[in-house]
């Protein structure tokens, strides 16, 4: 008896870490010490001297049951940029820019070449938000998981100045509310989804005329990264005031988490244009337009509270990054939440 004949393959281990290298080392910064294999990633800060009270940023998530649609599909070099986009657009959501990201592939089998596609999509979401691949693990599950199934989380850290960090504080009546779209449904909503939609590799290769796609091409499309859109917003010399990343709950849960009490946000529905997919989705699965709302981004992947005097720079400032960006309502007096109309 040996590890191998256990299900654990040290070699294939091996494998996996080197055919992943070539797209770690696209991320590197300067900051970066030493190379990947250490036990511990690690990053210089006293590179950080811009700020007058640099404060450490954190956010940690994974990609939720959109994996399911990548093990269908068989198509794993999109899905690391959802682990990365999940973490990073929150550390964007306070202000902050993304330093370093790691990530941990748990998997019933490791099978190198596929490890390295899921690593070479996070590579790219670290690229797209300028941050580095410092470290990572790979943790095969034998009689835990399928041979054929993983899953796919992820850890930042970013840094702001403290003058700087986002908290909705001083929002008041009469902001208004810029949003950026979102590339689909991203990462959240997908048990959801996999309710609505028969997921099977026939279903998910069907081609809509309303998608102009797949179904699994319009569902699988990697979330959208917000980190240098923002970072434009700020060199800019706008004063965001509040920022949302709309993720799992959509609307109702999200927006209102910028808020200070006694402010409400009005969103006009018919101020951008919905998406098919989600046009798709409620009508596959019945589905009533509060429960949208409430579960998907229904388009709208963030949303930042500025003053009135700001939104023409806020808007140029976002597609000078190569985001569209477009005023979808404001705030007022009221109880802490948020209105559709």
């Amino acid at each position: 008896m040996d590890y191998k004949t256990a299900g654990v393959d040290i070699e294939a281990g091996y494998k996996s870490v080197e055919l992943m290298k070539k797209h770690v080392k696209e991320t590197m910064r300067p900051e970066v010490l030493g190379g990947l294999g250490g036990f511990a990633g690690a990053f210089d800060l006293s590179g950080i001297k811009n700020m007058e009270e640099p404060v450490l940023l954190s956010g940690t998530d994974g990609c939720g049951t959109k994996v399911k649609l990548a093990f269908v599909m068989d198509k794993h070099d999109t899905i690391g940029i959802d682990a990365v986009a999940m973490c990073v657009n929150d550390i964007a959501c306070s202000g902050g820019e993304p330093l370093f990201f790691l990530d941990y592939i748990a998997c019933g089998k490791n099978y190198p070449e596929k490890i390295a596609t899921i690593v070479s999509g996070v590579a790219e979401g670290c690229k797209q938000s300028g941050c580095a691949l410092v470290g990572g693990e790979t943790a095969e599950h034998p009689g835990l998981m399928p041979e054929n199934d993983y899953d796919l989380a992820g850890f930042a850290v970013g840094v702001v100045d403290k003058k700087d960090i986002i908290d909705g504080s001083d929002i008041k009546p009469g902001d208004v509310l810029v949003a950026m779209p979102s590339t689909g449904v991203h990462s959240n909503g997908f048990s959801l989804v996999r309710k609505v939609f028969d997921i099977t590799e026939e279903s998910l290769n069907t081609y809509y005329d309303e998608l102009g796609k797949t179904l699994g091409e319009a569902l699988l499309a990697p979330t959208r990264i917000y980190v240098k859109a923002l970072k434009n917003v700020k060199e800019a010399g706008v004063r965001v005031k509040g920022c949302s990343h709309i993720t799992g709950g959509g609307f109702y849960e999200n927006i209102p988490r910028m808020l200070p009490e006694g402010i409400r946000a009005v969103v006009k529905k018919d101020s951008y244009e919905i998406p098919a997919i989600f046009n798709l989705i409620a009508k596959t699965g019945n589905i009533a337009e509060e429960m949208m709302y409430n579960t998907f981004n229904m388009g709208i992947g963030m949303v930042v509270a500025v003053d009135e005097k700001d939104v023409d720079a806020t808007i140029k400032a976002m597609k000078e990054a190569g985001d569209e960006a477009f005023v979808v309502g404001y705030v007022e007096a009221g109880e802490k939440g948020v209105t559709l109309c």
